[in-house]
């Protein structure tokens, strides 16, 4: 038994790593489906002897679940597996027909909309129910975040932090990335005063720099800014 589960734990990883990377949330209703009958092959020998048929009867579902994904880039038959996306709000209007398409109610849809930042329906330019279950609102023109394009600013280009320390483990990869030795790293954590194993995170600044963050809170003197609620203060 022990050896029949761990068979299928490992074809059911390698079966779902060949399927890609996909959220359930990002889900279609064809990709569930799937989800459900590869779950079922794999893990009938569990209960049952034959483990070769169940793990030839999933790797045929992968390849066939393969061949529509890559059959539903053409745009005809995409159209047969996944639905369209559905309107709900157009120009400040509530489409009760997409509602009912839908079956959702008003307040639904109202708490969906609270939840992306929107209080308003007649601010809305277009609100629609994605494929995936999902909604996205575009707000008008007029209610849409400032952008700094609006103000004609030039804004530097987005630096993304390149963590080189994790919980007191170097990633070396990272290192290699920046072309930077190990050595380099141990003498800045050196010079900040601290120890890799005693490191949450450091990161590669875009001024070539280490910053360390290790999750302490040094010297605030009862700063209320710093209050932690409860006892353990």
């Amino acid at each position: 038994m022990v050896y029949r589960t761990l068979i299928v734990l490992l074809a059911g990883y390698l079966f779902l790593r060949v399927t890609g990377k996909k959220a359930v949330s990002q889900m279609h209703i064809f990709d569930l489906l799937y989800i459900f009958v590869l779950t079922n092959i794999i893990s009938t020998p569990v209960e049952d002897s034959n483990l070769g048929k169940a793990i030839i009867y999933g790797a045929v579902t992968v390849i066939l679940y393969k061949i529509f994904i890559r059959l539903s880039l053409h745009n005809k038959l995409r159209w047969i597996l996944y639905e369209s996306p559905t309107v709900l709000i157009r120009n400040g209007d509530i489409d009760r027909k997409g509602l009912k398409k839908v079956r959702m109610p008003i307040n639904e849809l109202l708490s969906h909309l609270r939840v992306k930042g929107y209080t308003d329906t007649r601010n809305i330019a277009l609100a629609v129910m994605e494929e995936t279950g999902s909604i996205s609102v575009i707000p008008k023109s007029k209610y849409r975040p400032v952008q700094p394009n609006d103000l004609k600013l030039t804004v530097k280009k987005e630096y993304i932090p390149i963590p080189l320390i994790m919980d007191g483990q170097i990633i070396y990869h990272n290192l290699k990335y920046l072309k930077l030795e190990q050595g380099w790293l141990m003498n800045e954590v050196k010079k900040l005063g601290e120890k890799v194993e005693n490191i949450m995170l450091a990161t590669f600044l875009d001024n070539g720099k280490l910053f360390i963050d290790n999750n302490e809170i040094k010297n605030h003197k009862n700063n209320p800014y710093y209050y932690n609620p409860g006892e353990d203060n």
